[in-house]
């Protein structure tokens, strides 16, 4: 500001002594006249010159660009580099900011959950994508509309109408069907002047094992009760009446039946929370493919014998590729022979007598190895396939019960394939059987040289 001051001072001096100097060469009277004038028109051209360069500022700072900037010097050009300083620091600000806003929807977006903004009149400002999936919104086209206009499920409306709300909800999701329910769990917040805030999450998962957990309550209750019933009816007969030895051969003998039906629930109970809780099996265990067949074509004769009661039996065939001469399996053995026990003898107790039993074993195109379980029984409803490997899901109760199955073996077969890599497969058609596959990887067999 001084310098600003000194240089106008300068100026109006140096004018004047203009002025004086023209008086003077011109032998004119009254020189303070024509320096007054010399240092007027002095002041006035600084004043001009001063007034075009705060222009200059002034329009640059309008619309500038702060990589051109004009080159000034003096008061005038230290006020722009000052502002250029600041305009640049407040430019870098808005930039970090924008970046941090960018980085926080990205966030937002990729969180497994889903974000609606409303204002103070619920309508959308802002959703994310996964919100927009769950609820069947759209984040661009339904931007400013009510929400209640878009989400007209009941619970919704109840829910937006409290005033302050406390637990969330669960809703149906967007792509809710019978056969395979969504569910949507929906939490409000309220922030700001009136605004609210939706959280959305996906709860099917959640919804489903909880399901699971009663119904896997419940029929293991009604497993044990069942068989604890009968027992338990046994007992007092025995001690109540006065029976003779065959009487009391003959009621022992149900009795073991069903103590033998319990202790095969728990077994199979036991095996399942073993295989859920145990690491992936290693290499080491070797099980030739011809002894895996072989004791389950035993033990599927045996069966058979022993249900038939007299009827025609049924026909079990075993077959092997010729290639798979001296294969072997790696991995759990207990755990190998009790998955195809498992798939076999389900295929016995559910072929009706005369029926044919079919087990395969084949080279698959990948270098998988196939073991295919076929039967000519009365066959499974496309609806019942998916949830076969459910616990204790019986497709005919009745027909389970009186097949002796405890309702766990898919579980487990499911279970065993997954700890080993390979997978469980099935196909059935009404009246025309069923069929089970096992397929093991290629790491986890091969053929002895």
């Amino acid at each position: 500001m001084i310098s600003r001051f000194l240089s106008f001072f300068s100026l109006l001096a140096f004018g004047a002594a203009l002025g004086f100097s023209w008086a003077v060469i011109g032998d004119k009277l009254q020189p303070v006249i024509y320096m007054l004038v010399g240092a007027l028109i002095a002041g006035v051209a600084w004043m001009l010159v001063d007034a075009w360069r705060g222009y200059r500022v002034r329009s640059w700072l309008r619309h500038g660009d702060l990589g051109i900037v004009p080159e000034m010097s003096g008061w005038w050009g230290v006020l722009l580099e000052r502002a250029r300083k600041l305009l640049r620091e407040r430019e870098r600000s808005i930039d970090a900011g924008e970046q941090r806003l960018k980085d926080f929807l990205s966030a937002i977006q990729a969180s497994p959950n889903g974000v609606v903004m409303l204002d103070a009149n619920a309508q959308i400002e802002w959703c994310n994508q996964t919100a927009a999936l769950q609820l069947g919104i759209h984040p661009e086209r339904d931007v400013m509309q009510r929400i209640g206009n878009l989400l007209r499920d009941p619970v919704f409306t109840a829910y937006m109408a409290v005033e302050q709300p406390n637990e969330p909800i669960v809703m149906a999701g967007r792509k809710d069907r019978v056969e395979r329910p969504v569910r949507i769990s929906v939490q409000r917040h309220r922030y700001g002047e009136g605004k609210q805030l939706l959280l959305t999450r996906d709860v099917t998962m959640l919804e489903q094992a909880e399901a699971m957990r009663r119904d896997f309550v419940a029929n293991v209750s009604h497993e044990i009760r069942t068989p604890l019933t009968v027992l338990s009816g046994f007992v007092e007969t025995l001690q109540t009446l006065e029976l003779n030895a065959q009487e009391q051969k003959r009621y022992l003998s149900l009795m073991a039946v069903q103590a033998d039906r319990m202790q095969g629930l728990v077994e199979d109970l036991l095996t399942l929370s073993r295989l859920e809780g145990s690491p992936m099996p290693g290499m080491r265990s070797v099980l030739p493919l011809a002894q895996l067949l072989q004791s389950c074509e035993q033990e599927a004769q045996g069966l058979s014998r022993s249900i038939s009661n007299g009827a025609e039996p049924q026909v079990i065939v075993f077959h092997a590729n010729p290639e798979l001469v001296g294969a072997s399996l790696f991995g759990e053995v207990r755990e190998l022979q009790s998955a195809l026990s498992n798939l076999v003898s389900n295929a016995v107790r559910y072929t009706p007598a005369g029926g044919h039993i079919h087990v395969s074993v084949d080279r698959g195109m990948d270098g998988s190895l196939c073991i295919e379980v076929r039967d000519t029984g009365p066959g499974i409803a496309p609806e019942h396939l998916p949830r076969l490997t459910e616990r204790f899901y019986r497709v005919d109760r009745s027909r389970s019960r009186e097949s002796g199955g405890t309702g766990l073996g898919l579980a487990i077969v499911k279970h065993v394939m997954q700890r080993h890599g390979g997978s469980l497969s099935m196909s059935s058609e009404l009246g025309q059987g069923s069929c089970f596959r096992l397929n093991f990887p290629a790491a986890r067999w091969s053929l002895d040289d």
